[in-house]
């Protein structure tokens, strides 16, 4: 019980050390881009400026949206491996079927975060 729970403070943790990295990287991106609106303001008409201020606004997604993933994979990740942990301790002789079973949900896990990754991806580089 008190593995599990270390475990899920952890990774709380590390997801709110990655929400952080992710807003600050996000502010800026945003800091930039309010940067290169206001000269194109300056130097060239309306629609340059909204072209330019939509950059920010995708930082902003961006950061979001891999922030949101990167704190529910690991809060996740955390809690799978406390119940593994705690599973293991009560049943030692299920412990290939509990290691395999937790593995696997590992992957799934990760690759949703990879997804939220491909999305980012495309939301700063094709939209």
């Amino acid at each position: 019980m008190a593995n599990s729970r270390k475990l899920a403070r952890i990774a709380l943790v590390l997801g709110l050390v990655i929400a952080i990295m992710a807003t600050v990287a996000t502010i800026g991106a945003f800091a930039d881009a309010q940067e290169t609106t206001a000269n194109a303001a300056a130097q060239t008409e309306q629609v340059t400026a909204s072209a330019d201020n939509t950059t920010g606004l995708k930082a902003i997604a961006s950061g979001i949206a891999i922030g949101l993933a990167a704190c529910g994979g690991g809060i996740g990740m955390g809690i799978s491996g406390g119940k593994a942990a705690e599973g293991i301790s009560r049943q030692p002789e299920a412990d290939g079927k509990i290691r395999t079973n937790f593995m696997l949900g590992l992957v799934f896990i990760e690759t949703a975060i990879i997804y939220a990754l491909l999305v980012v991806i495309l939301i700063i580089f094709v939209l």
